[in-house]
């Protein structure tokens, strides 16, 4: 998919010109250290995956798509009624002739980490901001999220150039080296950049890096727009799901799910201009369908590898996206 990181109109046939410019209102083009840091205040209406999946989970109920915290032995006891027969210790029972439970309690904390992909495909919005500001605004806001849980936070910045990474810890120091990162990445973003080229960072490899960093057990975020999703995104995410849990954010932009209205434009990526005409029926319809195509092979792989997987488009607030994320995590 060609990728729209500006589209000019040529010629007046409607009221769609530069929708994607530097110009204007910066706030929506870039994202800033103050902006992220004030998601601490959005992050305490919300909350991160519990235990309470862990234990649901333990006892038959309802499966959740993710394991939740882990549980550490705490002692084992005398069984009590009302015990779960399965938490017996039949080796402390057969020692003592004495049946015996084992407790647990939660483990107090869980690595997060959040992978941002601030690459020059997500450097595009033709409404209120553009996708690379909302993949901002997400990691920082789960991030808040996590801290707040008590967890430890992390995660994987990166962009054609590079990546830079942040090992999970338990501290708001942590938050905002991770906030500073991300706030450098997004704000080096410029439709002036070269295209990236066979040699570019790509989201494999951010996934491959993960693989590397990250623990069992940990909490994993992928916010990105998945353009350049294929077989090999889908062998990464599946590796790191074995132990690990995984949920994944899509950006997306309206303009990317249907073609500006009738007229001549001028479409580049950086580095190659190429004329759009948009007059011609034959094209939105195929276009659509490569759209429409795309969406739903990317959705139902999803599905299928049982990642909670969520759309985030551009003209959406960040937390009502995250409410709806949690509530296929919960």
């Amino acid at each position: 998919m060609f990728p729209f990181n500006r589209i000019n109109q040529s010629h007046s046939n409607s009221g769609a010109d530069n929708v994607s410019s530097e110009s204007g209102n910066r706030g929506s083009v870039y994202c800033t250290i103050k902006e992220l840091m004030l998601l601490r205040f959005e992050a305490m209406a919300l909350s991160m995956p519990s235990a309470r999946r862990a234990v649901r989970q333990q006892a038959g109920a309802h499966r959740s798509p993710f394991r939740g915290r882990g549980m550490e032995l705490s002692e084992v006891r005398l069984y009590q009624a009302g015990d779960d027969v399965r938490s017996i210790d039949w080796r402390v029972t057969a020692r003592r002739q004495k049946p015996h439970t084992k407790l647990f309690h939660e483990e107090r904390e869980r690595p997060v980490l959040i992978i941002c992909d601030q690459s020059i495909s997500q450097f595009f919005g033709s409404t209120t901001t553009f996708k690379s500001v909302r993949a901002a605004q997400s990691a920082a806001l789960i991030a808040w999220m996590a801290i707040e849980k008590g967890d430890r936070v992390g995660g994987i910045v990166f962009s054609d150039n590079g990546h830079h990474e942040i090992k999970p810890a338990r501290s708001r120091k942590a938050v905002m080296r991770f906030i500073n990162v991300i706030a450098d990445f997004n704000q080096a973003l410029s439709i002036n950049n070269p295209a990236p080229g066979s040699e570019a960072f790509t989201l494999n490899d951010a996934l491959l890096e993960a693989q590397r960093i990250s623990k069992p057990g940990t909490l994993i975020f992928v916010l990105s727009d998945f353009l350049d999703f294929d077989k090999m995104t889908e062998q990464h995410i599946q590796i790191l799901s074995k132990h690990n849990d995984v949920a994944a954010i899509r950006n997306y932009d309206l303009l990317e799910r249907e073609l500006p209205p009738p007229g001549t434009y001028s479409v580049s990526d950086g580095a190659n201009i190429r004329t759009l005409d948009t007059q011609h029926q034959t094209l939105q319809q195929e276009y659509e369908q490569h759209i429409t195509r795309f969406n739903q092979d990317l959705a139902s792989t999803m599905t299928r590898m049982g990642i909670p997987y969520i759309e985030h488009n551009t003209a959406e607030q960040t937390r009502e996206t995250m409410q709806k994320l949690m509530k296929l995590v919960m």
